[in-house]
């Protein structure tokens, strides 16, 4: 243990023992999977991320070894940690340089996003160097300023290689693109199933790794759109989901990035018009529907459906607030000061 210590500081790492572990320290060879709690502060104790809370949820960080990590450091200081161990790792900013990228990445995916938005097409190095917002505060300070960090590390589980199913974002390019067709369908059959949120991870797991690989291509070139033609018909399968799921402003995010780049695809003209109907923006529903007619007229009556369902919802809305008006109306009748006023509110609300 001192020994290990001993090159941790001589490497500009202080490990400090929270509670010790249990068990032999593994000798950890490449291709074992670490599964680990994190927290990650400045010296001066401001907490940058910690995984029980990210994203409002808590999700343990979880490495295969040998797989480069981006952040280096953590493969080295969890190789001298056992099951159960808690311990402090602070760091000097030679490991730490690039964690304003690792961070943007995991808070992407912690809220369900595409864990390289916010990243330029770049290698991480230029990325530490440029002046391009990261959509985060303290990221952008640290990034302009990189300082010590400390890292509070709980092993959870260590197990050796061969005895986990390997997930997609350990897989080799190669292995990722094999896997993907597979991953769709169990994402669909999660939703014939009716586990909607299964079925999201599913799709977004997928959409992620393609995105991973397409960031490695050059936008427009032929590989570039081949990945994106693969990740489209995903994306809109994770907004059905995300429409179940009643997070309408996310499907209409994703559905207007799809029209941006092909303006004739039907099914992002009929999930975004079903999205702005759901969020009570008519006009612009009414707009996407229009277009489904036009670039597929055998779907007039699926739009008519949803135009008749939006209208419903639009003249049972106008009915409530109208009784609600007609309440403080009947209320204002007792303090005669206001009823002027409130009645001409009234008048013109029923008049509409």
């Amino acid at each position: 243990m001192e020994e290990t210590d001993i090159k941790l500081r001589a490497d500009g790492i202080q490990k400090k023992v929270i509670s010790p572990g249990k068990g032999e320290l593994s000798t950890f060879p490449d291709g074992t999977k670490v599964k680990f709690h994190y927290r990650t502060s400045l010296c001066d104790g401001t907490v940058l991320d910690d995984s029980r809370t990210m994203g409002g949820r808590s999700k343990p960080m979880e490495l295969i070894l040998g797989k480069k990590f981006k952040l280096p450091v953590w493969e080295q200081v969890v190789t001298t940690m056992r099951e159960g161990e808690i311990a402090d790792f602070t760091c000097d900013v030679k490991h730490t340089a690039l964690y304003p990228l690792v961070s943007l990445s995991l808070r992407n995916i912690s809220h369900g996003k595409d864990p390289l938005e916010g990243q330029r097409h770049c290698c991480g190095i230029a990325q530490v160097h440029s002046h391009h917002s990261m959509g985060h505060s303290d990221l952008d300070k640290l990034q302009a300023n990189p300082q010590p960090l400390v890292f509070t590390l709980e092993m959870l589980e260590i197990l050796p290689p061969g005895s986990f199913q390997l997930e997609i974002w350990a897989m080799t390019d190669e292995e990722k693109m094999q896997a993907i067709p597979q991953i769709h369908e169990e994402g669909n059959a999660l939703f014939k199933s009716g586990d909607i949120t299964a079925a999201a991870e599913k799709y977004y797991s997928a959409i992620a790794c393609l995105k991973n690989l397409q960031m490695k291509e050059r936008p427009g070139d032929d590989q570039w759109i081949k990945l994106d033609l693969m990740i489209t018909p995903l994306l809109l399968n994770y907004c059905q989901c995300k429409q179940l799921l009643g997070q309408y402003y996310e499907v209409l995010e994703h559905c207007s990035s799809i029209i941006n780049k092909y303006d004739d695809n039907v099914k992002a003209y009929f999930k975004r018009g079903k999205a702005h109907a759901a969020v009570w923006n008519e006009a612009e529903a009414r707009d996407d529907f229009d277009k489904v007619i036009k670039l597929d007229p055998s779907l007039e009556t699926s739009v008519a459906k949803e135009l008749r369902a939006m209208e419903d919802r639009i003249r049972e809305k106008q009915k409530e607030e109208k009784g609600r008006y007609k309440n403080l109306f009947n209320y204002s009748s007792k303090a005669p000061a206001a009823a002027s006023t409130v009645r001409s509110v009234f008048h013109l609300i029923t008049k509409f």
